[in-house]
């Protein structure tokens, strides 16, 4: 036992004497360095959804792609027997509009810091009674942004600068209130300066490519002929939860360089609008509202166009006045969202008269018939749940038809007509 004793003493002197060395003889250990990060050059990244919407409607509309986007409901047509023969249901399942895009970030550029966004969907370019592009991959979006803090500059296909990302409705249907609400892309170059973090101002030049007026001439032969861009400017104040904004816009259109008799044309569509538009937003309501006033704005697809009075053989031109606004409200819930939409648009002819019916051209003329206006209310609740969003709308939009004059308004005859739309869709993110 004494032995075992000894041992234990001697042990723990051990531990204790190497506890006291000195550090200076103790073993120095060697941390690495951390590695260097380098600053990724380029930066790739894919971007888009799947969505598939079923549709159901209860009468004919002014349509695009098999039904996928209603305009205004179509006037009353009888046939022999005096029946409404637009006073018919129809249905159809779609999934056309799934989208597909690609942002990137790439190395500064004169020190401005550089991206670019590549975007398309399968809606196809065109849709007739012989041929179709339903389908098929169609350019949305092809940008690059320079941006010095304080300034940037965009070039490339994107926005009409009167459609405002941050105001629009937020309805299901994929027309996104089209005919209240301006829509459709313009290649373009876009300088914008930040006066304080709440206040800028933009300045675009743009010519038409997408949803161009009807008239003489080939498809964006108005905006291709035209020496002068369209030009647009607004002012925008971002706060916290109040967004504002209101612009100008004015544009030149020529439809022809050589008129129908063989003579040589300059005669031009002048016309200006203006609008304005404003969101209001917390962590429970979010609320928008937006109106335009202004001449031929068929190629934001509205109604409108202008007329064509014929003069020793050349045709001059005067803009038809459309005047639109719309609101919106939704909750801002994480998992279920209803929202409410109104929208209301008026054909306010031109000031010229046509010299016949067949020399105006303008969206919601049909032979003798013109649309006088068009109002929609919709309401939709958004179920979501991570990625994945069901939406069901419930969509009614209601149109007056009349006889038309050689202004392009409506006059007598006036009917109402009115389509129902029941809708769900379903997307997932990506």
């Amino acid at each position: 036992m004494k032995k075992i004793y000894v041992v234990l003493l001697i042990g723990i002197a051990s531990i204790k004497g190497y506890s006291q060395t000195p550090t200076a003889t103790s073993t120095p250990v060697v941390v690495p360095a951390a590695p260097t990060v380098q600053a990724k050059e380029w930066d790739v990244s894919l971007y888009g959804f799947i969505r598939t919407d079923y549709i159901w409607d209860t009468r004919k509309s002014a349509q695009v792609r098999e039904e996928q986007l209603n305009l205004y409901p179509l006037d009353v047509a009888l046939d022999a027997n005096g029946k409404d023969i637009n006073a018919v249901g129809q249905s159809n399942f779609l999934a056309i509009t799934s989208r597909l895009g690609v942002k990137v970030k790439g190395p500064d550029v004169w020190g401005a810091k550089m991206s670019g966004t590549l975007e398309g969907d399968f809606f196809g370019n065109s849709e007739t009674a012989t041929t179709s592009t339903i389908g098929l991959f169609r350019l949305r979006h092809a940008f690059v942004n320079m941006d010095w803090s304080k300034t940037s500059l965009t070039m490339g296909q994107t926005w009409y600068p009167t459609f405002i990302p941050e105001v629009f409705p937020g309805v299901e249907n994929f027309n996104t209130g089209i005919l209240f609400n301006v829509f459709g892309w313009a290649s373009q170059v876009k300088l914008k300066q930040n006066f304080t973090k709440e206040l800028s101002a933009t300045f675009t030049a743009f010519k038409e490519r997408e949803f161009t007026a009807p008239g003489p001439g080939s498809q964006n032969s108005s905006s291709i002929n035209s020496a002068l861009p369209s030009l647009n400017a607004q002012l925008q104040y971002k706060g916290k939860n109040v967004f504002l904004g209101a612009g100008v816009e004015y544009k030149s259109m020529q439809p022809l360089t050589v008129s129908a008799s063989n003579l040589v044309t300059t005669e031009k569509v002048n016309s200006s609008s203006v609008f304005g538009y404003a969101k209001y937003s917390n962590d429970k309501v979010i609320i928008k509202a937006y109106g335009i006033s202004g001449g031929n704005m068929n190629n934001l697809v509205m109604l409108g166009g202008f007329t064509g009075t014929t003069t020793a053989g050349i045709q001059s031109y005067d803009p038809t006045k459309t005047t639109s606004f719309w609101v919106d409200i939704a909750s801002n819930g994480k998992s279920i969202a209803p929202g409410f939409f109104f929208g209301n648009s008026k054909n306010n002819g031109a000031n010229t008269a046509a010299t016949a019916l067949n020399s105006i051209y303008m969206r919601g003329l049909t032979g003798s018939r013109v649309v006088d206006n068009v109002w929609r209310v919709s309401g939709r609740v958004d179920f979501k749940k991570n990625k994945f969003r069901v939406s069901p709308e419930l969509e009614y939009t209601a149109a007056t038809w009349g006889d038309a004059d050689l202004y392009g308004k409506a006059t007598t005859n006036k009917k109402d007509v009115g389509n129902l739309r029941t809708m769900v869709s379903c997307v997932y993110l990506f």
